[in-house]
């Protein structure tokens, strides 16, 4: 028994109480058993994200409730909001990006993004490369009226619960002396070169 299963078993109790269903209609609206839908609100059992969705739908809650996901993202209300993210974003241990910029003396167009290698070692840069993939379908999906905010929104939720129990750490940098940052950078440019001549 995982507590991570137990946690999102009582979830699934209080919302269906709160619904006013049993554990029998509950599992028939989820087309499951009722041992089932015991296993899940005691936790003996893993629910799978498409089955967290079903019930999600049933009881009239995010798939994210139910999986007691939280945004540590409040509110965004300004610019520094967004680059204050993007600052945290550098911190993150399991992740490494690219800033590109491309300046209109360069090509005509001023451009800049961020690009995660999904190849490279960092944990999760090829869950993000996938996550982006995605996320590009389902925007252009919804920009050309192909699908409803619905059906969008849901995939937003769908995905966060998925990707909720994927945790990461930070390492904050620490500032080095002199004489220590010359070295490393001098080792980080050795390094270059021998890549470029490689």
């Amino acid at each position: 028994m995982d507590d991570r299963d137990i946690q999102i078993g009582q979830r699934i109790r209080k919302y269906r109480k709160e619904k006013g269903l049993n554990q029998s209609e509950l599992a028939e609206k989820i087309g499951k058993s009722l041992r089932t839908v015991q296993k899940y609100e005691k936790g003996e059992i893993e629910v799978a994200i498409s089955v967290i969705s079903d019930i999600a739908e049933v009881l009239g809650v995010s798939s994210s409730e139910i999986l007691g996901y939280k945004s540590g993202i409040e509110h965004i209300g300004s610019l520094s909001d967004i680059m204050s993210f993007l600052f945290m974003l550098e911190n993150v241990q399991d992740v490494d990006f690219k800033i590109n910029v491309q300046k209109p003396s360069q090509g005509g167009k001023w451009e800049c993004s961020i690009s995660f290698d999904g190849q490279q070692n960092a944990k999760y840069n090829a869950d993000l490369c996938l996550f982006l993939e995605r996320w590009a379908e389902e925007q252009e999906n919804f920009r050309t009226y192909f699908s409803s905010l619905e059906n969008y929104s849901r995939w937003k939720a769908e995905t966060l619960a998925y990707y909720s129990s994927s945790q990461v750490e930070t390492n904050e940098p620490v500032e080095l002396d002199f004489e220590t940052r010359m070295k490393k950078r001098k080792e980080y440019m050795e390094a270059e070169l021998k890549k470029q001549k490689d």
